[in-house]
């Protein structure tokens, strides 16, 4: 009799595992468990217990990991997803073609910005950089060309250091935020016009290059290189390349980490960071859907800063804090293939 027992216990396991493995990750007992590779900014809005809980009223436990968002596109085991979550369209079409995925969901998006500080801000003043909340792209690589130092700047006692008056940004090689950054400078250096041809990027990448690799150190994602700006203060980044939703995500929270001498100012021109989920799976379709056409997830996601499908809930909280303003001088990336070239160009100038 217990053996009899023992065989039916074994054909009923049996039967579960088979039924687990036709229902994918999705047991009774639990949500289907579906796993995204991200750009790290988008990390402290997938771990949020209020945007778990609404996957999982849908059946969803969502899981991810962080990379910068280039090396989302070449250095990353995609099989392993069920979506693929950079930064940028440039990064997310190269995904969609090489993955021969058939749609994107952009839910959400954020101008690049300038995280920078008080004393800081009077001296890009005094040197024609800033204008109010206005970076002036175009001026600021007049002071890189010149090697431009901060103790240089005439009747600074508020900053007089010795090194260069370079923009700090994340690893051009890895990194989204860094490759949006050269985006700007690229289009301000090639005449105002978007980077399009190799002629222009063997022309430009010499006269680009020290305001990418002059800086030395460079963190390869934009998370890190936020969180020494928060900690660490001017000393170590008088300022810094970032999404705007990092900054504004603490501005909406009041959680105190923007102190009262920090500044968010925009570069004029700007460039607008599509975060652009490619699904590379059933599942990771319903997770794009439910991003973009969700009013939960959407307000959730204006809490953290990015700008959605759904302007109001952005609109209502910025209007709570005065920030930030409309911006007009808004420029695009250049094609994927051509910034990998451009990055790879500069890379041949380093020592």
């Amino acid at each position: 009799m217990k053996r009899w027992i023992g065989v039916i216990l074994a054909v009923a396991l049996a039967g579960v595992a088979v039924a687990a493995i036709v229902m994918g990750n999705r047991t009774e007992e639990g949500p289907e468990v579906v796993r995204g590779v991200i750009g790290s900014e988008k990390k402290p809005f997938f771990d949020d217990p209020k945007v778990q809980a609404v996957f999982a009223r849908h059946g969803l436990r969502v899981e991810v990991d962080t990379a910068g968002s280039r090396q989302i596109v070449t250095g990353v085991d995609l099989s392993r997803y069920a979506f693929a979550f950079p930064s940028s369209v440039p990064a997310a079409e190269r995904i969609k073609r090489d993955r021969k995925a058939t749609t994107t969901y952009s839910p959400f998006y954020s101008p690049m910005a300038v995280a920078t500080f008080e004393p800081i801000a009077a001296l890009l003043a005094k040197a024609g950089v800033l204008r109010g909340t206005t970076f002036d792209i175009a001026k600021y690589l007049d002071l890189v060309a010149k090697g431009t130092r901060w103790d240089q700047i005439p009747d600074n006692s508020a900053y007089p250091a010795r090194k260069r008056v370079l923009l700090t940004t994340t690893d051009i090689r890895t990194s989204n935020s860094a490759a949006m950054y050269l985006s700007v400078i690229g289009y301000v250096a090639n005449s105002e016009d978007v980077i399009s041809s190799d002629e222009q990027i063997a022309k430009l990448a010499p006269v680009l290059a020290p305001a990418v690799l002059d800086q030395g150190f460079a963190e390869s994602t934009s998370e890190a290189s936020f969180d020494d700006y928060l900690a660490l203060g001017a000393g170590k980044t008088p300022m810094l390349v970032v999404y705007e939703a990092q900054y504004l995500a603490h501005v909406f929270a009041g959680d105190g980490a923007i102190k009262p001498d920090m500044r968010l100012v925009y570069p004029s021109p700007t460039v607008l960071s599509k975060h652009t989920l490619v699904p590379l799976s059933g599942a990771g379709t319903r997770i794009g859907e439910l991003l973009t056409k969700d009013p939960e997830l959407q307000a959730l996601a204006a809490a953290y800063g990015f700008r959605t499908t759904d302007p109001k809930a952005f609109a209502t909280l910025a209007a709570k804090t005065g920030t930030p303003p409309d911006l007009v001088d808004v420029v695009e990336p250049p094609a994927y293939e051509r910034l990998d070239r451009l990055i790879s160009t500069i890379e041949t100038t380093r020592p």
